[in-house]
């Protein structure tokens, strides 16, 4: 029976409260609100163990999405976004490697591009008025493809730069979705060979994966509801906040903590 790591309460309250956000967001509800599960657990672990703990929650739940896409896909889309994500994926785990010695440096770029996903949901609509009228071509989408994996590895951040190809593309709505599931699916499952690679997917972390994984499940559940009796306007703004919050904390290495409460 594998030890389980001695992670503190803080993790625990950290990583309950990600993985629930995470099962929403897969529900459909809420956009790209999934984006703060890594950056939140790494305020409390290191950036690496944070996106390696998530990995197997995410291809779980990944299992159960592409059941209701079986066969639905935009087969050229997939067939350019992915061999490039895979770049994108080898060069994630490449800054990985590197940086495995510089946790400081892994935080604040995680913080980096938790701010920029923010201003990027803030700015979705206007961007994706600009796009509408302009279906990228295959040199952009091979470089959206590479963003959308390298941001993939290092903090299951993948899924503006797809969008951007995605959306454009105007595809059926179920397409569009099928597409993105599938998309993700191999991408998350491609992943474990850097992840293992590096060593960090390790055994006693597969029984804070079996913990965590229910509640994924209440937090797909709890997105269903929320989809049916709530507006998700507020609810992503309030969440965006948070994210957005947590951004400057590991982008100044906690200065924002000490200036609010000294």
């Amino acid at each position: 029976m594998p030890m389980l790591p001695d992670y503190n309460a803080a993790f625990w309250l950290a990583a309950i409260t990600a993985v629930l956000i995470l099962g929403i967001a897969k529900s459909g509800f809420g956009g790209g609100i999934g984006f703060v599960a890594t950056p939140l657990i790494a305020l409390t672990i290191s950036v690496a163990d944070a996106a390696a703990l998530l990995l197997p929650i995410l291809i779980i739940i990944d299992l159960l999405s592409i059941r209701h896409y079986r066969g639905v896909y935009d087969k050229p889309s997939l067939k350019l976004l992915l061999p490039s994500a895979i770049l994108g994926i080898f060069l994630g785990a490449l800054v990985f490697n590197a940086s495995r010695d510089n946790e400081e440096l892994l935080r604040r770029a995680l913080g980096l591009l938790a701010v920029l996903f923010v201003i990027y949901q803030v700015g979705r609509s206007a961007l994706m008025g600009v796009l509408e009228g302009h279906r990228p071509g295959q040199a952009v989408g091979i470089f959206l493809g590479v963003l959308s994996g390298f941001g993939s590895t290092l903090a299951h951040a993948g899924g503006p730069p797809a969008t951007m190809y995605l959306l454009p593309q105007k595809l059926p709505r179920r397409i569009f979705a099928g597409t993105a599931v599938w998309f993700f699916f191999v991408v998350n499952l491609i992943k474990l060979i850097p992840y293992g690679a590096l060593g960090l997917l390790r055994v006693g972390n597969l029984v804070i994966v079996l913990l965590l994984t229910p509640v994924a499940f209440i937090g797909v559940w709890l997105g269903i509801k929320l989809n049916r009796n709530f507006d998700e306007q507020w609810f992503n703004r309030v969440i965006y906040l948070f994210l957005f919050l947590t951004g400057l904390q590991l982008l100044t290495g906690g200065a924002l903590m000490r200036m609010v409460f000294g």
